[in-house]
């Protein structure tokens, strides 16, 4: 049985829907990210499973039992589930033990169980030798881990996490996504995690479901998400991507009046005639100075810009015969001139159809 299930759950105010008929099942011990924009019904779906937000449709059911639905919604104190916020929401007047201690108490536990889950916690995430400080002797990071060890140590059955890193820097950031992550293979609680940065669901999740204007788009395994995006937005929201419309005509697969190949050369299912969407990523693509010599796919293109960032090179292409521009990505010793004649092969197996 499943540990979560949001059945058609729907939250309108007035006449705006801002969740819209959402169905997601987690596995007990399963990860899952809501991923999207702004405003696309992420958090409102996050505070209906935590029972801040009544839905206006739908249910939502932990272990076969229903705790929200329209008209019968069990408060949140009685749902045996833990938030932490992206505020972090710890007493700024307790030292580190007292906070993470705060829940257990109220559960009545013995003192010695508290000290005890305490400790075991704190060792956890390397806090033991800062059990005594206050927050405001803590960094950003240290304060989070807190809020971790807090929402953790009374075993919630669903931990729910809205933007949590949104307050950190870069690197803090990217520190904090695999602690989370570490925590998260350590106790197995089923969580949903909010956010609306790619890489924090990429490093962190089992599934991302993507989130536009209150519906679910695709939910999928993260390299699923990024190789086989299934509608334009999922592929445009993420990661970086070229979508290009093409014609199919008999069999064969054409980009602004070039050849690709057949379908079948590509990788692709059977494909129906006429104008398909591709999505093609930058990293899907090598770059070569001479032609290459085996079969592929290889378009002749000529650089127009490109720009340095690091890790790696971002082109500006412009295979020839076209008006298109993609963007292309090559390693960071890989530099080739902009203005030079240059060859693109293509992985077929990067390649996706979108809707």
């Amino acid at each position: 049985m499943p540990r979560l299930v949001l059945s058609g759950l729907t939250k309108a105010y007035g006449k705006l829907t801002v969740v819209d008929r959402v169905d997601l099942s987690l596995e007990e011990g399963e990860f899952v990210s809501l991923l999207g924009p702004s405003g696309c019904g992420k958090t409102t779906t996050l505070r209906m499973i935590a029972g801040f937000v009544d839905p206006t449709g739908g249910s939502i059911q932990v272990d076969g039992s229903v705790l929200s639905a329209p008209g019968a919604v069990v408060p949140p104190e009685r749902r045996g589930m833990s938030m932490i916020f992206q505020s972090y929401a710890i007493w700024p007047n307790m030292t580190v033990a007292e906070n993470v201690a705060f829940g257990l108490k109220l559960r009545n536990l013995s003192s010695e169980d508290v000290r005890s889950r305490v400790r075991e916690i704190l060792d956890v995430v390397k806090l033991e030798n800062l059990a005594h400080r206050y927050p405001a002797e803590l960094s950003g990071g240290q304060q989070q881990r807190v809020a971790l060890a807090r929402a953790i140590v009374v075993k919630p059955s669903v931990l729910l996490l809205d933007e949590p890193l949104s307050n950190l820097d870069a690197n803090l950031r990217e520190e904090m996504r695999f602690e989370i992550r570490r925590l998260h293979d350590e106790f197995r609680i089923t969580t949903v995690y909010v956010t609306h940065d790619q890489g924090e669901a990429m490093a962190t999740s089992d599934r991302i479901a993507v989130m536009n204007a209150g519906r679910i788009e695709q939910i999928d395994a993260p390299h699923l998400l990024y190789t086989r995006p299934r509608t334009r937005f999922v592929a445009g929201f993420v990661g970086r991507t070229n979508l290009l419309e093409a014609q199919v005509e008999a069999g064969i697969l054409l980009l602004d009046g070039v050849s690709l190949g057949s379908a079948g050369q590509a990788g692709l299912p059977a494909l129906p005639h006429g104008e398909v969407l591709i999505s093609l990523r930058p990293q899907a693509m090598t770059i070569h100075e001479a032609a290459p010599t085996d079969a592929g796919l290889v378009l002749e293109a000529t650089i127009l810009g490109r720009t340095y960032l690091g890790e790696a090179w971002d082109y500006v292409v412009q295979p020839h015969g076209t008006g298109l521009k993609l963007r292309a990505a090559a390693q960071p010793l890989e530099a080739h001139d902009v203005g030079r004649r240059v060859w693109l092969r293509i992985d077929p197996r990067q390649l996706a159809v979108v809707a």
